[in-house]
């Protein structure tokens, strides 16, 4: 399920959390879209180089955590599920249509999370400082991404 993908030179585990808010927060999923999404996915799966390890939804909205490749960026990814999956559903269900008026399925904005196997962010730092001698380990930089 979540195995690390070998490539000629490279290993990755690359695990994103995505939710996608359909247009309007309107509750167009049901169980039978749900199902339809589903089946949707596993085909993107089988045509790209990226794996679904799980789907969610709530009638407005919809969670995946999605193994992918590092040549495939987030913006890359999002944009794949979205456009595959919303041409899909209307395609197999034709009468959400009625509900989303504009013609889009999802709003265009998206959240996306980057999940780790092996360890969170302290854990990670930890190891970073742990590396060679202790006290031969200086911090250089410590500080939160800031988008100006």
């Amino acid at each position: 399920m979540d195995e690390h993908i070998y490539k000629r030179h490279n290993k990755t585990l690359l695990l994103y959390h995505l939710v996608f808010p359909l247009k309007y927060r309107r509750g167009a999923l049901n169980s039978s879209s749900g199902v339809s999404l589903k089946d949707i996915c596993v085909e993107i799966s089988e045509r790209y180089e990226l794996q679904f390890l799980e789907i969610g939804y709530e009638s407005d909205h919809v969670h995946f955590l999605v193994q992918a490749v590092p040549s495939m960026s987030v913006s890359k990814l999002v944009t794949l599920i979205k456009s595959l999956a919303a041409r899909e559903l209307f395609k197999r269900h034709p009468e959400i249509k009625q509900l989303l008026w504009g013609g889009n399925f999802w709003t265009s904005g998206y959240y996306a999370n980057t999940v780790g196997k092996y360890g969170n962010k302290d854990v990670i730092r930890k190891y970073i400082e742990n590396q060679g001698k202790e006290n031969e380990y200086q911090k250089v930089h410590l500080e939160q991404l800031r988008l100006f």
